[in-house]
């Protein structure tokens, strides 16, 4: 497993309050905060099995996903649906996109 994808799954554990309080109000952002923030470490899975060009596009899609993260992060904040406490979820993204821009 690569660290970054250790990092990624310390991440989802982080998001859990972000993501229930997102919820309360906004089922459907929830939602795709989970799907995006799972793709991340699963894309990240997925590429640390391939080679070449089809690795390349995982770790690519795996920074999609993040960059997915934290815009809902952002919408939620923006909705007023949470406010603040995305520090640790914030840096944890910019470790992650750093290392994934590396890869790809």
């Amino acid at each position: 497993m690569l660290a970054i994808q250790e990092i990624a799954v310390e991440m989802i554990r982080e998001l859990w309050k972000p993501v229930a309080e997102i919820e309360k109000s906004d089922r459907d952002l929830g939602k795709q905060l989970r799907r995006a923030a799972a793709s991340v470490v699963l894309n990240m899975g997925e590429g640390s099995g391939s080679t070449g060009g089809t690795r390349r596009e995982r770790y690519r899609n795996a920074l999609g996903s993040l960059s997915e993260v934290t815009a809902c992060l952002s919408v939620g904040e923006a909705f007023g649906y949470i406010s603040g406490g995305t520090e640790e979820v914030t840096s944890r993204a910019r470790r992650i996109a750093k290392g994934l821009l590396k890869l790809t």
